[in-house]
């Protein structure tokens, strides 16, 4: 998992009180390294089941309570797709995308499986 250079502004405006939270999960199928001067999916996957979509937002305890934000969706997948990548953003379209993850290895999934995709961010 990577944090990009748009994460640090987002963080820095939300801990000043401006800047719009994450508020969005997606996947796709891009398997370019992560670079932290990605603002957005290789390859996001827009359909068969697993496009962007809000997650249940939670936080939890990595080392000191409530240090860690955690995103989780489960996808039900209604196609054949192969998925390679995953970030969470701060709009249902568009906006920032504050970290981007390239799954090794990528998960193949065919119409009826279901993808569950957590993705967590702990401030150490």
């Amino acid at each position: 998992m990577g944090v990009t250079n748009a994460a640090r502004a987002l963080f820095a405006n939300l801990i000043l009180g401006s800047g719009t939270a994450i508020t969005h999960i997606a996947v796709g199928s891009g398997t370019t390294a992560f670079a932290a001067a990605q603002t957005a999916l290789v390859t996001e996957i827009t359909n068969s089941g697993v496009a962007r979509t809000t997650p249940t937002l939670s936080r939890t305890t990595t080392t000191v309570t409530n240090d860690t934000m955690q995103a989780t969706k489960t996808f039900t997948v209604t196609g054949t797709i192969t998925v390679a990548e995953g970030g969470l953003f701060n709009d249902s379209s568009a906006g920032d995308m504050p970290v981007r993850v390239v799954f090794s290895p990528s998960r193949s999934l065919v119409s009826g499986d279901t993808l569950t995709y957590t993705h967590t961010i702990v401030n150490a």
